[in-house]
């Protein structure tokens, strides 16, 4: 499906395996048929979703089941009409690569008050949590972005 001019979008963190997976499948839920994929800047490449994130994702009613991290590369960030990113170290590490990727860059918590979401790894499930509705919230505000275009 297409929202205005978007059709993709990649969610950026660190190491894929929570903040950005977590993020790719409520963005997911929320727009059928849009293509949503996540990767990292320093991905733990073919690794699950970490096993504190997929609990806390489970609460909320999602799964993290299938998930393996990739790592972020200069086609991917060429190849999405939007990239979200949890920090701006984030979206330094994306320019880095695909100077012209900045233009389409923004933080995931960007209608937060510009949010930056920090990383819940091996930080306990209460932290985890916490993080996981942030990312939820996050999305929602995006969702509403996407239906007013579409």
């Amino acid at each position: 499906m297409v929202y205005g001019r978007y059709t993709s979008i990649l969610v950026v963190c660190t190491g894929n395996i929570c903040r950005s997976p977590a993020g790719e499948r409520i963005l997911r839920s929320h727009l059928p048929g849009m293509r949503v994929d996540s990767a990292g800047i320093s991905a733990l490449t073919g690794e699950p979703a970490d096993p504190v994130m997929r609990q806390s994702a489970s609460k909320q009613g999602f799964s993290l089941e299938g998930h393996l991290a990739r790592q972020l590369t200069p086609v991917m960030c060429r190849e999405y009409d939007l990239i979200l990113t949890m920090d701006k170290h984030h979206i330094e590490a994306v320019t880095q690569l695909a100077m012209e990727a900045r233009g389409k860059t923004f933080l995931f918590g960007y209608w937060l008050q510009q949010l930056e979401i920090s990383d819940p790894y091996r930080r306990g499930a209460e932290i985890s949590d916490i993080i996981f509705k942030q990312l939820f919230s996050a999305a929602e505000e995006w969702v509403k972005v996407f239906q007013q275009v579409k």
